[in-house]
């Protein structure tokens, strides 16, 4: 088949969750003999990746229209398309895109939408935003040719607020660790000595509460390194740094090899987010063993189930923090080994593509 990939900031993974998808998706895809494009807003050095086909096309570099305003124009390219091949079917990503899933259903190209979270939900929007997630909403329901969930949690939810059934396809991960510590020796980390976050800091996704419920912590040895970055947070970002806790490291985003680093040998791995499906920090802290502090949500706990423990406050996560602390070693790995096992069972990359695989398939009518 020949796939083209949309709605995200394109390849390779840089930011969140979606770009890691559409990195780990379409690699495979082409690793299974497919034709896979994948729509950029940055230009990369070459114009393919891994064997991926990248498109690079102009946004509008703005909080509320730079989504809205690159998928537009990589819709119109997917429609009006001259380029080597044509495309058999396309994925689009993010439910704020639902409305131009409409121009390449209208020339015959089947489309799956990926519709996330419930993002109206995210504090960063204003009234405006929140009102076009919502309209997003409905409007996924009906003009794609399918869309999907990543959590079983959204799927009810869109069951129950618009009557429409999604596909449920989870996320994935990669089970690999590392076995190199360059990002720990250059962040002043000893393996097993720290607590990790990552996440993009933005206010639904706690990174201040953690901050202020380690700095709480009386454990002069232990540190936090605090991961994540985010493009139009900044007065956020400036609250969560402003701390004279010495034991706190914020070094910003980290990808890639050390990123991997990060997650094989901290000591336990904080996951804050309130808002969204399944969560890629989550499940891939999970896939290298660690050991789980999660907000209790329903999503969160549909990922987690009994391979982490969860917290409902500030006050709770200390708490749970000092509670990990005095675990004795055959605790603490009963829920490291319960952690790799779920996400070998639910959230296997080469199984997802699978999914994938066959729904496009479907739609274009091939087996």
């Amino acid at each position: 088949m020949r796939i083209a990939l949309l709605g995200t900031r394109g390849i390779p993974g840089r930011y969140g969750g979606f770009e890691t998808f559409a990195e780990e998706l379409s690699t495979r895809l082409i690793a299974r003999g497919h034709k896979v494009t994948v729509y950029c807003r940055e230009r990369h050095e070459e114009p393919t990746y891994r064997g991926v086909d990248l498109v690079w096309l102009p946004t509008i570099r703005h909080k509320y229209l730079e989504t809205l305003a690159h998928t537009c124009v990589s819709a119109l390219h997917l429609t009006f398309r001259r380029g080597p091949y044509p495309i058999d079917a396309a994925l689009f990503c993010n439910a704020a895109n639902a409305i131009f899933t409409l121009w390449p259903r209208a020339t015959g190209i089947p489309v799956v939408l990926n519709v996330d979270g419930i993002e109206r939900k995210r504090k960063k929007w204003n009234r405006y935003a929140r009102t076009w997630y919502f309209l997003s909403e409905y409007l996924s329901t009906i003009l794609p040719s399918c869309f999907v969930t990543d959590a079983e949690a959204i799927r009810r939810y869109y069951r129950e607020q618009w009557s429409a059934d999604s596909l449920f396809i989870p996320y994935g991960a990669d089970t690999t660790l590392a076995t190199t510590r360059e990002a720990l020796d250059r962040l002043g980390l000893e393996p097993s000595r720290y607590f990790l976050y990552v996440s993009r800091l933005e206010p639904e996704n706690r990174a201040l509460e953690v901050r202020q419920a380690f700095e709480k912590l009386a454990e002069p040895d232990m540190k936090l390194a605090l991961i994540g970055d985010a493009p139009y947070a900044s007065e956020y970002i400036r609250q969560v740094r402003d701390t004279r806790d010495p034991r706190i490291v914020m070094p910003g985003a980290i990808y890639g090899t050390g990123y991997l680093e990060l997650g094989s040998w901290c000591f336990a791995y904080i996951h804050a987010t309130e808002v969204g499906g399944t969560h890629p920090a989550l499940i891939e802290a999970m896939a290298r063993g660690a050991l789980v502090l999660y907000l209790d949500t329903t999503e969160n706990r549909e990922v987690c189930g009994d391979a982490g423990l969860p917290y409902s406050d500030q006050a709770g996560l200390t708490g749970r923090m000092r509670e990990v602390i005095r675990m004795n070693n055959t605790e603490r790995t009963a829920y490291r080994n319960r952690a790799l096992a779920r996400v070998k069972e639910r959230y296997d990359w080469e199984a997802v593509t699978t999914a994938y695989e066959t729904l496009l398939a479907a739609l274009c009518g091939r087996r």
